[in-house]
């Protein structure tokens, strides 16, 4: 009988189970996850995971909850028969990992299953096994322990589709330490084959964090904080400089739950939009609460997805906590290194000052490299302090001592002992006295060399200088409108209704971006208009790139985004060239300015401005101490 002459009929209960284990239990992983969210939700404060050829042979998790009666064991391998919610109102409001109730029935229509488990008034364990119901008297102290044996054994197909056993191990490995991460109060252990892997003891949430991800990690980040509306985020975000070449240190949760979700990640990524270097990924541990009425976890059977009810509001505060993170250069401010130093705040003097003449948004950079406006200088540095070195030319490498370095003054901070009239002067406190430290000398016509108290400073001085007009920019220009260049011709193009609907929804942020995009007839879209400070721009290519933007996009944040980048070519162009010679005020100042500039540790295009080198590495180059 061909199945399109196939009566309607009930599929049979272990039939509907093994469906509904496609859907829960795709590879190890997914049943350790599960059997750690029950344990979880059981008030454990300890967790054991056992497993045995990557789990596929064996899986058992341990814990130390408050246990099941004997009496409801039977109840928990049914489907859909759970504690956790009872009403509509429950599953609205459900704060529990686990809800759905049918874990444990799916994983036993795929393998064997046995539960054990008892309850603190409980006289002795009980022991159930899934495929025969018996129920037994067992040992073991308060809590539960679930063993899962031959995964997929009735249902072969599927298990030709598992990796090798330690894919498979590091998977499970990765389930774990997601439930790690979130609930530091817990205590984790993995075992393979009878040895210890893995161990997580009860700790603070930063330590954990340390003992999960690595203390490199802890160096390599920076916290967390800030609140949105009702949404209110916590956790650490790594710094650019530690980005990944791979997305697999990203780690986000709703309510204590790990999700996968794009609206999280694209908020996260978007706060790394102008520090990040090509396709790096940064990576970041984010604790997102919220009230659960606000987001829905009955999503997707494996709860990894939830969907918001204001999915602006999470984007937008996930981002202005990371990027608030990220403001803040390594070096410390320097407001604070000037209290430590007693000096007064330099002014702003390296940077040219930025001036927009219409139509606006047109760069207009002439002139810049010569406009360094250092006369207000003379305030901190009265006189330039006397190098170490003096660099040789643009193109070189070398430095030659100076026959007879200029005095340096109280105001710099330098001073030159009797004992040293005739030789190098020598600095009257330790060299570290700002942040970046003091200006030795220029490298090669491209790098400015300074000392602080841990070493030696060297600073890209177009990237540098680079970011810093790049956020003068941005703060100068504000929310000014991009100007149009109205087209002679309109550019027509056949539009789906997806971008005609965007057309007419959008079109004060269309405008906002200098483009003019409007319904001609049916189906039919036509440019009229596009940015002045893209004159080459394909206009038909350009409105479609931004209508698909926009449809996924709040309007506001792509507006920002194409500011943004016009505005980093406008600093790309204004900022101080390679070979172009500094004096040692000219590169005090500009180090300075990095001190106070947000996100001066890499330049627009996500390259990085600065480096350390240590006083240890450098003794460790020379061999010194050995």
């Amino acid at each position: 009988m061909s199945s399109a002459h196939r009566p309607i009929r009930e599929l049979p209960d272990e039939l509907v189970s093994q469906i509904a284990a496609g859907e829960v239990v795709e590879r190890p992983a997914s049943v350790v996850r599960e059997l750690v969210d029950n344990a979880l939700d059981a008030g454990a404060t300890q967790v054991t995971v056992r497993l045995s050829a990557g789990g596929v042979r064996s899986i058992v998790v341990e814990d130390d909850g408050q246990g099941i009666p004997p009496e409801q064991l039977p109840l928990a391998l049914k489907r859909h028969a759970t504690s956790k919610i009872a009403s509509l109102s429950d599953l609205e409001a459900v704060a529990t990992m686990g809800f759905r109730g049918e874990a444990l029935a799916a994983i036993a229509s795929v393998a064997e299953l046995a539960i054990a488990s008892r309850t603190a008034d409980a006289v002795h364990a009980s022991r159930i096994d899934a495929r025969s119901g018996e129920l037994q008297a067992a040992a073991r102290a308060q809590g539960t322990s679930v063993e899962v044996r031959e995964l997929f054994f009735a249902t072969p197909a599927r298990r030709k589709f598992l990796k090798t056993d330690a894919t498979e191990l590091a998977h499970c490995l990765d389930a774990v330490r997601r439930h790690a991460l979130v609930r530091p109060e817990v205590g984790f252990t993995v075992w393979h084959e009878g040895k210890l892997i893995e161990q997580w003891r009860g700790a603070t949430p930063e330590q954990r964090i340390a003992d999960v991800l690595g203390d490199e990690f802890i160096v390599q980040s920076r916290p967390v904080e800030g609140r949105g509306g009702a949404v209110r985020i916590s956790g650490r975000v790594g710094l650019p400089d530690a980005a990944r070449a791979r997305a697999d240190q990203q780690y986000a949760y709703v309510n204590g739950r790990y999700v996968r979700d794009r609206l999280i990640g694209h908020g996260a990524r978007s706060a790394y939009e102008d520090v990040l270097h090509g396709n790096r990924q940064p990576s970041y541990v984010l604790f997102i609460d919220i009230e659960p009425q606000r987001v829905d976890v009955n999503v997707h059977p494996t709860k990894i997805e939830v969907r918001f009810r204001d999915s602006r509001e999470v984007h937008q505060a996930v981002r202005h906590a990371v990027e608030a993170a990220l403001a803040q250069s390594r070096a410390p401010v320097l407001a604070e290194a000037g209290a430590v130093a007693g000096l007064p705040e330099p002014p702003n003097a390296f940077l040219p000052r930025p001036s927009f003449s219409a139509p606006a948004w047109q760069p207009s950079v002439a002139g810049a490299q010569s406009s360094l406006g250092l006369q207000d200088l003379a305030v901190l540095y009265a006189q330039e302090p006397a190098p170490r070195w003096n660099a040789g030319p643009a193109n070189g490498t070398a430095f030659v001592a100076p026959a007879a370095p200029a005095p340096a003054t109280e105001a710099d901070g330098w001073s030159m002992p009797a004992s040293e009239a005739g030789g190098l002067s020598t600095p009257a406190s330790a060299p570290g006295t700002w942040p970046l430290g003091r200006a030795l000398a220029q490298l090669g016509g491209a790098y400015v060399l300074a000392e602080n108290q841990q070493g030696l400073v060297i600073v890209d001085m177009h990237a540098a200088h680079e970011r810093i007009v790049y956020e003068r920019l941005k703060a100068a220009q504000g929310e000014a409108t991009m100007a149009a260049q109205p087209l002679l011709i309109p550019a027509t193009f056949a539009a789906t209704p997806a971008e005609v609907a965007t057309a007419e929804a959008q079109a004060e942020a269309l405008s906002a971006l200098g483009l003019d995009v409007a319904p001609l007839s049916p189906g039919v879209l036509a440019v009229r208009s596009r940015p002045a400070a893209l004159p080459d721009a394909d206009p038909v290519a350009l409105a479609r790139a931004v209508l698909a933007e926009l449809a996924e996009v709040e309007a506001s944040r792509v507006v920002q985004r194409a500011r943004d980048e016009l505005l980093a070519t406008m600093a790309c162009h204004g900022a101080v060239r390679a070979n172009r010679m500094l004096t040692i005020t000219e590169m005090n100042a500009l180090l300075r300015d990095m001190e106070r500039t947000e996100r001066a540790d890499q330049c627009n295009h996500g390259r990085p401005t600065w480096r350390q080198v240590t006083l240890k590495e450098l003794d460790t180059l020379f061999l010194r101490g050995r």
